[in-house]
């Protein structure tokens, strides 16, 4: 699963309150927030419950190491997740434009089965090794310190970085050396992938773990800081670096070279060594901002006791990201042994997915987790249960309708998307995939918000536990699916198990969450669950219509331009029917943002 877990958990927000401002020594580590006043939000219907939600929505968030007075204007939450899920947004769409010109210049065979298998290996093990533990423990741990020490925690976070910088560096010179051995335990047949040409990529690519590493280590600086921006606009650099790369290897004569493979070729060397620079470019574009936060990098060596309690929440962080490539492994030996391309698809699919959630899931998530974990160093349980339930209603708002939509217009969305190489083969494989999985969007979300809770509380071991559920159910499921359907069948089984084991996940998180915090407001979001995904039916059944019709008027083949015709009136039909009938049911958690928009067309 290229999702970047997290993160980037590609990592990791609504808003129950503010922050516990955390005051450094230093002057310099104080964050600035932009000043410009919020407009409170015009409740589109008055109830009490819409105040509330309204007041919670745009609630002051108190950055990190900064002072918060009466006086002081600072962003809501509101605001600091939307602006995220605007570089996000870019970000999900510059991403999923280079695999779609990678998909016009390579199709969907060997080559891309063996580059995306290639380009999996270094966040694989970048995870294994600390990426799991960047994206999900740090930052709790960095606000903590920031929060307790005399320096701001500069001190506890220049010994991390130093022992970070060393297991990162051993680690990538390790992997690239193993690098033949790890292309063999990834690819699982001679129809998909090879491992000659997978290994030959993994020479270039594995360098990336460094770098992601380094990417991470700052993100996380700068979120324990409360300072979103650079971090989520990172990615965009990365992605702007691989589409110029790919527009350099469209220009190179010929085709690349399968048999036999040669590390000399162009088109290997120009593929490999540009998306490694898109990595590069990632990293170092963030730098200058933490530096602007007054944090100074200088190697800082001696043991802080506090560094062992860190390493046993890092130790079951690396447990629960091992147990999860067990079951990423898994995965990709049924698909790439079933049919030619079916991983490549996988992971289109899984992109196609992952869009919704990133712009708007994971803003949330990212801009709630230092609130979180400060309510949770402060043992305020009730505050910790606010912004887990507000997140995960707001998740359900807006991720169950396109949820719908998805599973509505999977086809259209797969004709508009990849009418490119390939054949139309590919292209109905993509929409069916789509269709069979949509409905794990809003799962993933709440497991991962869920989880984010539990390392807020410095629990490593329950999502690890979780994780282990998971990925039993995901190895049954993944095993049945390559004995019981035909080889052109496994990827929409595939595609269906990764989804499942996400509501699998919810499931056992909300139980041990009980147990942990008590009462977590599920009658709430239960009545919101049960009114969006009403409306969400009726939006998601009136797209389909509206596509079949558009599909029946235009005669002959269905191709691109009945694609988007479909998705364009289809999906535009489809969410005003969802959010039409969200309104008339009262949704509660929809108000401000209709407020707000409201307000603005007032002001004209």
């Amino acid at each position: 699963m290229v999702h970047r877990n997290g993160n980037a958990d590609p990592g990791t927000s609504p808003d129950a309150h503010p922050a516990t401002s955390v005051r450094t020594a230093s002057s310099q580590s104080r964050v600035a927030f932009a000043s410009e006043s919020l407009t409170e939000p015009i409740p589109a219907v008055p109830d009490e419950a819409v105040d509330e939600l309204a007041t919670e929505q745009t609630r002051v968030l108190s950055p990190v190491g900064s002072d918060s007075g009466p006086g002081s204007r600072k962003p809501s939450l509101l605001k600091a997740s939307g602006s995220m899920a605007i570089a996000t947004l870019v970000s999900r769409i510059t991403g999923f434009g280079w695999k779609l010109i990678l998909a016009y210049a390579v199709g969907f065979g060997v080559i891309n089965d063996s580059f995306t298998v290639a380009n999996t290996l270094p966040t694989s093990i970048f995870e294994l090794l600390i990426g799991g533990v960047l994206t999900s423990v740090i930052v709790p741990v960095l606000v903590r310190a920031q929060k307790s020490d005399s320096d701001g925690g500069q001190a506890y976070i220049q010994r991390l970085l130093s022992l970070a910088t060393v297991l990162l560096g051993v680690g990538t010179a390790l992997s690239v050396i193993a690098a033949p051995v790890l292309a063999a335990i990834f690819v699982g047949g001679s129809n998909g992938a090879t491992t000659e040409l997978t290994t030959a990529f993994a020479y270039l690519l594995l360098p990336q773990i460094f770098f992601y590493g380094v990417s991470a280590l700052v993100s996380a600086i700068l979120q324990s800081k409360q300072v979103f921006g650079p971090p989520a606009w990172a990615p965009v650099m990365n992605n702007v670096v691989i589409l110029a790369t790919l527009g350099i290897y469209t220009q190179v004569p010929g085709e690349l070279t399968i048999n036999p493979v040669r590390m000399t070729d162009a088109h290997l060397l120009t593929l490999g060594v540009g998306v490694t620079c898109g990595i590069v470019a990632q990293a170092c574009i963030q730098i200058p901002a933490m530096r602007k936060t007054g944090f100074r990098f200088r190697w800082r060596w001696g043991w802080d006791p506090r560094l062992s309690e860190f390493g046993g929440l890092a130790l079951w962080m690396l447990a629960y990201v091992g147990v999860s490539q067990i079951g990423l492994i898994a995965l990709t030996k049924v698909a790439t042994a079933a049919d030619p391309g079916a991983w490549a698809i996988y992971n289109y699919v899984w992109m196609l997915l992952q869009l919704p959630y990133g712009v708007i899931g994971f803003s949330v998530m990212t801009a709630i987790l230092p609130r979180m974990s400060a309510a949770a160093a402060d043992q305020d349980h009730q505050r910790v249960i606010e912004d887990l339930s507000l997140g995960n209603r707001l998740s359900t708002v807006f991720l169950l309708p396109i949820s719908a939509l998805m599973t509505a217009l999977g086809a259209p969305i797969a004709l508009a998307l990849f009418s490119v190489k390939g054949g139309t083969g590919s292209i109905d494989q993509i929409g069916t995939a789509l269709a069979v999985s949509a409905f794990g969007v809003l799962p993933y979300a709440i497991t991962m918000m869920q989880m984010r809770a539990f390392y807020a509380m410095k629990d490593a071991r329950t999502p690890t536990l979780i994780m282990v559920a998971m990925t039993a159910a995901k190895l049954l499921m993944a095993v049945t699916v390559a004995t019981v359907l035909p080889p052109q069948e496994v990827l929409f089984g595939l595609v269906f198990t990764n989804s499942f084991t996400f509501v699998v996940g919810w499931l056992i998180g909300e139980v041990w969450l009980r147990r942990h915090l008590g009462a977590l407001g599920s009658r709430r979001f239960l009545i919101t669950l049960g009114k969006t995904l009403t409306a969400s039916v009726a939006g998601g059944a009136l797209a389909w219509l509206v596509g079949a019709g558009i599909d029946g008027l235009i005669p002959g083949s269905a191709g691109a331009v009945t694609g988007w015709l479909q998705l364009l009136i289809g999906g535009t039909i489809g969410l005003v029917a969802v959010f039409g009938a969200m309104w008339a049911l009262r949704v509660t958690e929809l108000q401000p943002a209709i407020g707000r928009i409201t307000g603005l067309l007032h002001r004209r």
